[in-house]
């Protein structure tokens, strides 16, 4: 039976269910003179998964789907003032929503879920960059990328390096960083994009970041967690920037149950953390400000969305 997409998705965002499982991590909760909390939701290669996995008995039966991800981001901002909802790319490819319309139903849902930034990763390319940058005028959020260079391709005006954001009292930083396309995509897809070194453009970005003031800094990468060479990931991204407190992962497709925290260039803590793949979890993790300058990681949820029952 053909598929009325525009009534897919406004059915499919109407409803819903989640699973939360919560995990402390060590901070001063109770920190004197705390004057602002911040809450960061984040997804990473949801591969056009609207729809839930079958209820075939599999693993991830039931398991994502955009309705139960809106439904709990609803509820969320229901309860929380301060949000930032983020993702880390390839947004595009894995199901046929993606063959049939080309991501148009992706970023929709993405804009009616109220996204306030993505980045973009390699399969974003799949239906060539001419179509990524036809797709984003349905978008009501900003892709941020900072080390390709769209001069002359259809995403030249499409794009920015990083956005501020803020947050009651708190000024927030996003930037992004992509991996290398060549090889990794037929050149024809990515076109003209020039690849430029995504740890010098990180830190050249999060050092125009901190001199405008913003408290946090992060960073949408879909670099990938690490690897057994010498490719550049998260974890050497981690290690050797200087201003970037928290890195939203993807690409590799890890299920962290707890985020990873790297000592980075100034002595700091960088906090890396992903949520798998095909929108099976959201990402949460809750930040405090104090007066002093001095911001904790209060809490890193694990939020495992959709439903394992059949109906």
């Amino acid at each position: 039976m053909p598929i009325n997409r525009r009534k897919f998705i406004k059915d499919s965002l109407l409803t819903g269910s989640a699973v939360v499982a919560n995990s402390v991590l060590p901070a001063d909760v109770f920190a004197l003179g705390r004057t602002d909390t911040l809450t960061i939701l984040h997804t990473n290669d949801v591969h056009s998964r609207l729809e839930p996995f079958p209820m075939d008995g599999s693993k991830n039966a039931g398991m994502g789907g955009v309705a139960a991800r809106a439904a709990l981001i609803k509820k969320i901002r229901s309860e929380t003032e301060n949000i930032l909802l983020l993702d880390a790319g390839d947004i595009f490819q894995g199901t046929p929503y993606f063959n049939l319309y080309k991501g148009e139903p992706e970023i929709k849902a993405m804009s009616m879920m109220q996204y306030d930034a993505s980045t973009m990763g390699n399969h974003d390319f799949d239906g060539g960059i001419e179509n990524f940058a036809t797709q984003l005028n349905h978008a009501n959020f900003p892709i941020v990328v900072s080390n390709y260079d769209f001069t002359n391709t259809p995403m030249e005006h499409k794009f920015i390096p990083y956005k501020v954001f803020q947050k009651s009292k708190t000024k927030v930083g996003v930037l992004g960083v992509g991996i290398e396309l060549k090889g990794l995509v037929p050149e024809n897809l990515f076109g003209a994009t020039l690849y430029k070194d995504p740890l010098e453009k990180a830190n050249e970005t999060a050092a125009i970041l901190k001199k405008q003031g913003c408290e946090l800094i992060i960073c949408l990468s879909h670099l990938g967690d690490k690897y057994e060479d010498n490719k550049v990931s998260d974890e050497i991204l981690a290690k050797e920037c200087y201003d970037i407190d928290l890195i939203i992962g993807g690409h590799t497709h890890k299920f962290f149950e707890m985020p990873k925290v790297y000592r980075n260039k100034k002595g700091n803590d960088t906090v890396v953390n992903q949520v798998g793949w095909a929108g099976i979890q959201l990402g949460r993790l809750d930040y405090s400000f104090v007066r002093t300058g001095k911001k904790n990681l209060l809490k890193s949820h694990t939020v495992v969305i959709g439903e394992k029952t059949s109906e």
